[in-house]
Formats: C-alpha cells, structure tokens, sequence
C-alpha cells in the first residue's frame, strides 16, 4: 500500500517562500498522480495543485496560480509544492495526495502552513 509523508511547513511572513515535500513508499510512484489540498480553520478541505504521473501536466487553483508550482522527481518518489509570494489566506494545513491509476487514493498527514500578515 502507498504510504505518503509530507513535510515543510513553517510559520512564515506575508511575501516569503516555502517549499512542502512529500515522500511516497509503498508503491510504483509512475502509477501514481500526485497533489496538494489544504485545510484552514473552520473550512473544508480545499484542492491546491495536481500533476500527472510524467510531470508534464499540472493543475492549479486559480487563487494559487502563478505563485504555486507543483513539481515532482519520480527517481526519488517525492512531489513538491514550491509556495512563492505567500499571502495570510495561504494559511491551512496542506496535506499530501496521490491517486493510483486502479484507483485508490492515498493521504499524507498534513503539515501546517502559517503566514503572518
């Protein structure tokens, strides 16, 4: 079975960079598309960003696009979510998620994201 680690999460300053990784075990990473969902306080679960199982296709939110870049590197089985000019309403925890071409889907724990004003 996939198991999914994500991690990067820090508490950062309005306009700052961050980068989230999620490391994949437990399973052919090429069957597996990969994405983020973010989760902020008293909302639901929200999709971020997806990317195929090649790399060469991505989807994004609109809120997040042009500033968020998913990316992943299939040799080390890992997915990255690169997070650049982070605005207050990024704030959430982000959480890890891959689908398996049978179809099962797979979550990672999550790790918080804060971004003071």
């Amino acid at each position: 079975q996939v198991q999914l680690v994500d991690s990067g999460g820090a508490l950062v300053q309005a306009g700052d960079s961050l980068r989230l990784s999620c490391a994949a075990s437990g399973g052919t990473f090429r069957y597996l598309s990969m994405g983020w969902f973010r989760q902020a306080p008293g909302k639901e679960r929200e999709f971020v960003a997806a990317i195929n199982w090649n790399g060469n296709r991505a989807y994004y939110q609109d809120s997040v696009k042009g500033r968020f870049t998913i990316s992943r590197d299939n040799d080390k089985k890992m997915v990255y979510l690169q997070m650049n000019s982070l605005k207050p309403e990024d704030t959430a925890v982000y959480y890890c998620h891959a689908r398996h071409v049978y179809g099962s889907d797979f979550w990672g724990q999550g790790t918080q994201v804060t971004v003071s004003s």
